[in-house]
Formats: structure tokens, sequence, C-alpha cells
């Protein structure tokens, strides 16, 4: 059943008669270019995936490892995808929490207890439990993140096809010293938050 103490939350929910026990983690708050992307995952009893944690802790390889995994024992999989231009309009944090209840509106069956990372609920009517650090606290809350880290860093792949000039399949959108730069010396692409720091004095 994987480490024991990473059960600890979901025990609880199955204990109190839940049996479809989502975790939901985002990927992509700090980005200044690219979508929030939120997975939802419910894992069976018996899943299994030595070395899971938090998807940060993690090498590129390992979470290409563990995404497979997952992807192959889950009892389902929901991703929410929330563009730059909403994240604009509404705010990262409104975006992030959208981009989660539609993480779990996308699974199938449908979930009924909700673990989530951070200390936010969000917009859905099922119970549900925010997790400080809970990426490294519930196996299922560790399995989301990994799957969304790994949805949008193949994402930000994708799209330094389109944009070469800003090294997206390098930084994946986040705010390094070379990405920075590259704003300032091309301005902002299409797919870049231009309420941000870093991206709004260059629109």
């Amino acid at each position: 059943m994987g480490s024991l103490d990473l059960w600890t939350y979901e025990k609880k929910a199955f204990d109190k008669g839940y049996s479809a026990i989502a975790g939901i983690d985002e990927a992509g708050r700090g980005p200044l270019a690219g979508p929030v992307i939120s997975a939802a995952v419910v894992l069976p009893l018996s899943f299994t995936a030595p070395g899971i944690t938090d998807s940060k802790k993690l090498t590129p390889k390992k979470r290409d490892l563990l995404f497979e995994t997952i992807y192959g024992q889950a009892v389902s999989i929901g991703i929410g995808i929330i563009d730059p231009v909403e994240i604009d309009r509404i705010n990262i944090l409104q975006a992030s929490l959208l981009s989660m209840s539609i993480a779990v509106k996308n699974l199938k069956p449908p979930p009924d207890h909700l673990l989530i990372d951070g200390i936010f609920r969000i917009p859905s009517n099922l119970p549900q439990k925010p997790i400080t650090k809970g990426d490294s606290l519930s196996i299922s809350i560790a399995a989301a993140s990994i799957i969304a880290k790994v949805t949008r860093d193949r994402l930000m792949v994708r799209y330094d096809e389109d944009y070469p000039m800003f090294g997206f399949c390098r930084h994946k959108g986040y705010p390094t010293k070379a990405h920075k730069q590259a704003v300032k010396e091309f301005g902002p692409c299409p797919i870049h938050r231009r309420s941000f720091k870093g991206v709004k004095e260059f629109v």
C-alpha cells in the first residue's frame, strides 16, 4: 500500500465512509507564461509507487516514470486548465482554484471526498479538506502534483516550438534571469501573463 504515513488522510476519509477520495494539486502558479494546470487523482487502495512524493522534490525522469505508473493504476484522473488570458482576468489564485474545480468535474466516476493541497477550499459542493503541504503528506495529492507538473511541463515544451526565443523548454515559463531578459528583448508572446511583474512592464 505504499508508504503508510502518506495514506493517513485517505484512511481517515475511508473510516468516515467515503469511498472515492480525490487528491488535487496545481502546477504553474509562479510562471510568467503558460496556463495553470490542476490534476485530480483517485487512487485504489492497492496503489503502489515507491518514491512518490511532492513533484518538486523529484527529478524530471522520476516524475515521468511515476506519471506513467499513476495513469496505469489510478481509478480516475481529471485535468483542469486555465489559460493566461483568464489568469489575467480573474487573478492567479482564483484561476488556480478554478482549475482545481474543473479537474474534479472531469473525474469519471466522480469522487465523494476531496483532499486539496494548500489552505483554500475550491468551488465544489463535495466534502473537502485543504491540507498545508499536502503534496508531501497525502499520496493522492502527491500523485496529483506529479500529473499536473508533468502535464504542464510537456505543454510548455510544445510551446517552445512556437516561441523558441523564450526558452520555454528549459524554464517552463518560470521567471528565470534568461526568461526575463527574453521578455525585455522580444516583448511578451501570446502565452505570457500580462498582469505579472516581469511582463506587464513590456506590454
